[in-house]
C-alpha cells in the first residue's frame, strides 16, 4: 500500500468515527435533523429583531452548531478550525501552525507564562502555541463535546502539563479579575452577542500591562449593505457558521477601545497573502488537501450518506454535511469578492497600573 493509500485509507476511517460519537453527542442519537432544523429557525430573518434573538439565544445557538459540525470539521480540516494567510509552496498545515505562531510572537509568550485562550475549539492553536512558546495555556470553550475531545488531544501529543480547559460561556469567565498574562482568540469572538461586553470580560481576568490579540471576522469596508447578493453571502455565512452579525473594522476597533484597551495594530491580515486564504475550500493538490474542496466535499457527503443508509451513521448526518458544504461555497464567494475576512488582526493591551 503506498503513501497515498494509506492517508486515504486513514481519511475514511475518520469519517466512519463520525458516526461513533459518544452517546451524549447530539449526531448518536436520532435528532440530527430536528437540531439541525432547529438551528436553522434562528436565520430565518435578517432584520434587527431576528439579530437580536440571535444574540439572545447565542449559548444555544453556538453549542447546537458545534455539537452538528466538531467532528466534520476535524475530518475535513484537522485540529485547529481557523483558516490561514497561505505563502507560495506552502503547504495547508504549515499555513495553520504558521498562522498560530504568528500570534504567539506578537504577544511575546515564553516559558512559565499563563495564557487563556478564548473559544479554544478542540485545542489545536493552543497545542501548536504550547508547543512554541513553553506558555502555559488554557483553553475556555463552553461545549462538552469538544472539551472532552480536546483533553484526549492533548494527552495523546503529551501536553496535559501545559495545556487545560475551563468549560464556561466566555461572557462569564469565572476566575478572578487579573488572572492571566496574555489572552488570544482566533476566529471565535465572532460568536459573541456583546462584543463590547465580551472585550470588558477579557479585559478583566488580563493583568495590567497585558496584551490581548485576536482574529476576527468581519465585513470588510468592501462589503455594500445596500447590494442584496452581498447582503445574501453575509446572512449565508451567518447561518453557515452560527453567528449572530458580521460587522466591519472600525466597529472592531471602537469595541476594543470602549472595553478600556489601547489598541496596539488593527488590519486585515488576508489582504498579505500572497495565496487566497480561502484557496483549501476551492482546490486542492494532496490527499489531505482534496477534502476541502467541492468535489471532495461532495465525495465527502455521498460517502456520508452511505454510512446513513447502512444505519452506521444516524438520520440527518447526509443533511448536515450538506449544510456545512453550503456554508464554505459562501466562505468563497465572500472571500473572492474581498467582502469577506476571517482574520482581522488586532493586538490590544491592557494599560498598566504605574
Amino acid at each position: 500500500m503506498n503513501t497515498q493509500q494509506r492517508a486515504m485509507e486513514g481519511d475514511l476511517s475518520r469519517i466512519v468515527a463520525i458516526s461513533r460519537k459518544e452517546k451524549d453527542a447530539v449526531t448518536r442519537n436520532d435528532k440530527v435533523d430536528d437540531t439541525l432544523n432547529g438551528y436553522k429557525e434562528l436565520f430565518k430573518g435578517n432584520d434587527d429583531k431576528a439579530i437580536q434573538a440571535r444574540k439572545n439565544n447565542y449559548t444555544h445557538m453556538v453549542n447546537t452548531f458545534y455539537d452538528l459540525a466538531t467532528d466534520f470539521y476535524e475530518f475535513g480540516w484537522g485540529q485547529s478550525f481557523h483558516f490561514a494567510t497561505r505563502h507560495k509552496y506552502e503547504s495547508f498545515e504549515a499555513s495553520i501552525a504558521r498562522h498560530e505562531m504568528y500570534m504567539a510572537h506578537q504577544l511575546g509568550l515564553f516559558p512559565g507564562m499563563k495564557v487563556i485562550d478564548i473559544g479554544c475549539g478542540v485545542g489545536g492553536p493552543m497545542r501548536t502555541i504550547a508547543r512554541f512558546s513553553g506558555a502555559n495555556v488554557v483553553g475556555l470553550n463552553n461545549n462538552e463535546y469538544q472539551i472532552q475531545r480536546g483533553k484526549r488531544l492533548n494527552e495523546n501529543a503529551g501536553l496535559s502539563h501545559l495545556c487545560s480547559f475551563i468549560k464556561a460561556d466566555f461572557m462569564h469567565v469565572p476566575v478572578e479579575d487579573n488572572t492571566y498574562d496574555c489572552a488570544y482568540q482566533i476566529e471565535a469572538t465572532c460568536h459573541a452577542p456583546d462584543l463590547v461586553g465580551l472585550y470588558k470580560e477579557v479585559f478583566r481576568i488580563v493583568k495590567p500591562g497585558g496584551l490581548f490579540g485576536g482574529y476576527e471576522w468581519i465585513m470588510t469596508n468592501k462589503f455594500n449593505p445596500e447590494d442584496p447578493v452581498e447582503v445574501n453571502i453575509k446572512k449565508q455565512i451567518e447561518l453557515g457558521n452560527g453567528l449572530p452579525d458580521l460587522v466591519k473594522p472600525a466597529e472592531i476597533i471602537n469595541a476594543a477601545k470602549a472595553a478600556g484597551f489601547e489598541v496596539i495594530t488593527a488590519f486585515d491580515v488576508a489582504e498579505t497573502s500572497e495565496l487566497p486564504w480561502y484557496l483549501p475550500l476551492s482546490s486542492g493538490i494532496s490527499v489531505t488537501g482534496f477534502l476541502h474542496t467541492g468535489v471532495g466535499r461532495y465525495l465527502t457527503g455521498k460517502f456520508t450518506q452511505l454510512l446513513e443508509l447502512v444505519k452506521l451513521a444516524p438520520a440527518g448526518s447526509y443533511n448536515t454535511n450538506v449544510w456545512l458544504q453550503n456554508a464554505a461555497t459562501y466562505l468563497v464567494q465572500g472571500g473572492d469578492k474581498q467582502i469577506f475576512s476571517p482574520m482581522f488582526f488586532l493586538l490590544c493591551r491592557k494599560p498598566s497600573t504605574d
